[in-house]
């Protein structure tokens, strides 16, 4: 590790003090080295320093073991970023509280990247579900990368809709990069690591705390070109990320929902608000200024390739999941020619069981 890496290591983990006290003391003194070298006098006259940080900054540098904590976060294989470097992400760079370091393991989005933030509600309706997974994937199909909080719930579907649409997803998460959360989403946490990235502004070993998510909202916005909230009650944290994008001059977007659905009423608030609203895949990819051509070509030919019954049940379906008992309102096949298709389309790679008799568009 280098040195100066060390002592920036150092000064992110002194307990109290936040972003914008370590980058007054780096714009004092130039280096996380320097700030560690400072006398109490000299860091008294730091503006906006009290005798309280400087206490917590004197107690650190007597209980904090440089090399020992420099090899265990070499160890872990985590890399680290500060504004102290000239690669730290412009997209960070400039928002209210900028982070002072961000931790991350796989590979940050390039400046250059088109990027769209997909959030939503953790407990999520089957129609948010199908929604998320679609606007990851045709966004991924487009060459936008997508970011999100890795959380259950829209989050998540977002991430796989990106992964099964081979592009790039990142995940920005409210506790240490090392810490898989939730517990239950390890699959998904590798597989964004592949193409993407898994990061925080928070030190591995940092376990997840209610209030350290809020805040990680900012940076997901921030890294987003625009933000599309998919699910969300009238009070939620992805209403959080919308306020942070717009003060951020980010563009907003949010799928309208039920009028009586309470995980509809953030949505539509923002709708009545004056954010954009997705209607179609189609229309959003059209009004980000791409084609939804590739897209289109692709579902002509599967359609083509499809016996006449495949194609009566398979063209059933659409964002939302349908049941044997939809499925068979609608086509008029009794239960066993039913059953038998939707084999063949599953077995086609077009629709999947996603729990017993339900079926959704892959």
């Amino acid at each position: 590790m280098e040195e100066n890496r060390k002592y920036q290591y150092w000064m992110k983990c002194i307990p109290g003090i936040g972003n914008k006290k370590q980058k007054k003391l780096v714009e004092y003194c130039g280096s996380a080295k320097e700030v560690y070298g400072l006398t109490k006098r000299r860091l008294m006259e730091v503006d906006g320093i009290l005798e309280r940080d400087v206490c917590a900054i004197d107690e650190s540098r007597r209980h904090f073991d440089l090399e020992k904590e420099a090899q265990i976060l070499e160890n872990t294989k985590i890399s680290m970023i500060t504004i102290e470097d000239e690669a730290f992400p412009e997209r960070l760079r400039n928002i209210q509280d900028c982070p002072y370091a961000i931790f991350y393991k796989g590979k940050l989005p390039l400046e250059s990247e088109k990027t769209a933030a997909v959030v939503g509600a953790r407990l999520c309706s089957s129609y948010g579900r199908a929604a998320g997974l679609a606007l990851g994937e045709a966004l991924a199909r487009c060459g936008v990368s997508v970011v999100s909080g890795m959380a259950a719930g829209i989050d998540s579907f977002g991430h796989w809709g990106a992964i099964r649409g081979r592009g790039k997803t990142y995940a920005v998460l409210g506790c240490g990069p090392d810490i898989c959360y939730p517990k239950g989403g390890k699959e998904l946490y590798q597989k964004i690591l592949e193409k993407g990235a898994v990061l925080s502004e928070y030190p591995p070993r940092t376990n997840p705390v209610p209030g350290q998510f809020p805040a990680r909202n900012r940076l997901i916005s921030a890294l987003s070109d625009i933000v599309i909230v998919v699910e969300a009650k009238k009070r939620s944290g992805s209403l959080i990320t919308a306020d942070f994008a717009l003060d951020q001059g980010k563009d907003v977007y949010a799928v309208p929902g039920r009028l009586d659905d309470i995980l509809s009423e953030g949505c539509n608030e923002l709708i009545r608000q004056g954010c954009g609203i997705v209607t179609s895949m189609e229309s959003l990819l059209l009004e980000l200024g791409f084609s939804s051509a590739k897209t289109e070509k692709e579902e002509k030919k599967i359609k083509k390739a499809l016996e006449e019954e495949e194609l009566m049940v398979y063209s059933c379906f659409d964002l939302h999941s349908k049941s044997m008992e939809d499925l068979a309102k609608e086509t008029g096949f009794p239960a066993f020619k039913l059953a038998d298709l939707l084999v063949k389309l599953q077995v086609k790679g077009l629709i999947e069981e996603y729990f017993k008799n339900h079926y959704r568009k892959i």
